[in-house]
């Protein structure tokens, strides 16, 4: 083994080398390297069928990383559902993450509850609102954010490495599905009956809020759902990909 784990500290360095590392390994391998190098290990999951290959991993190999969750207030029922079904699965706990009633209180009453429709500008503050602030507070304090990126869910995360450094929240963000393909996730969860979320089997294949997501066509790509009334073929809530900056909402607290 070529990396050295002792006193890893989180920076561009050490996540070269340990992407390379990762390279090398299987899924529960490359978990176990992760919980292996001392400080908080986070993986925040979405319920999707990427994310829950990687909590049955976990809940099978690595019951020390953590396991949380955004609940946003506008998940689909069969999402929230499933969190409590994967929980009793795998004997784990899923922390849930919501967002503040104040800051969701202030964004009603400057875009209006379904204001995300109207504007790009809104939709990004509804991301910050109910996504991104979450997600800081799920992480704070994190040397390790482990997600469930693959380098097929769309063109702009093709290049998704095994390990990169995210200097905006100073951790080590690590993509442990990165090389895996749709085809190679289904036949997993299949084979180990693992829990999924049932509007994969309606043309679901990326799942958001429910207002923000629809069923793919045909030939579409697999995130063409989200937020589809859009132009823009790189859109994201801003958690993995940065949008443009997030317009303030009149509040002090965002």
């Amino acid at each position: 083994m070529t990396l050295n784990i002792s006193g890893l500290t989180p920076g561009i360095e050490a996540a070269s080398s340990l992407d390379a590392e990762l390279a090398r390994l299987d899924l529960a391998g490359r978990l176990k390297l992760v919980a292996s190098l001392g400080g908080r290990a986070v993986f925040t999951t979405s319920l999707g069928i990427e994310d829950q290959v990687i909590t049955a991993a976990i809940g099978t190999h690595c019951p020390q990383i953590e396991v949380a969750t955004l609940e946003t207030g506008m998940l689909f029922k069969e999402t929230v559902d499933l969190i409590g079904e994967t929980e009793a699965r795998y004997g784990i706990e899923i922390q849930r993450f919501h967002p503040e009633v104040a800051d969701v209180e202030t964004y009603i009453a400057q875009y209006g509850k379904f204001g995300f429709y109207e504007s790009v500008e809104a939709r990004h503050a509804c991301c910050g609102v109910r996504k991104v602030k979450p997600l800081a507070r799920a992480l704070e304090g994190a040397s390790f954010w482990i997600t469930g990126l693959r380098r097929g869910q769309s063109g702009n995360r093709a290049t998704t490495p095994f390990a990169e450094f995210d200097a905006e929240r100073g951790l080590i963000k690590i993509n442990p599905l990165a090389d895996w393909d749709i085809d190679q996730i289904r036949a997993h969860v299949k084979a180990d009956a693992i829990p999924y979320n049932p509007l994969h089997d309606k043309g679901y294949p990326s799942i958001g809020c429910e207002p923000c997501t629809r069923a793919i066509r045909p030939g579409e790509p697999e995130r063409a759902g989200r937020w589809w009334w859009e132009n823009d073929e790189k859109r994201e809530c801003g958690l993995h990909v940065p949008e443009a900056a997030a317009p303030s909402l009149n509040s002090s607290s965002l």
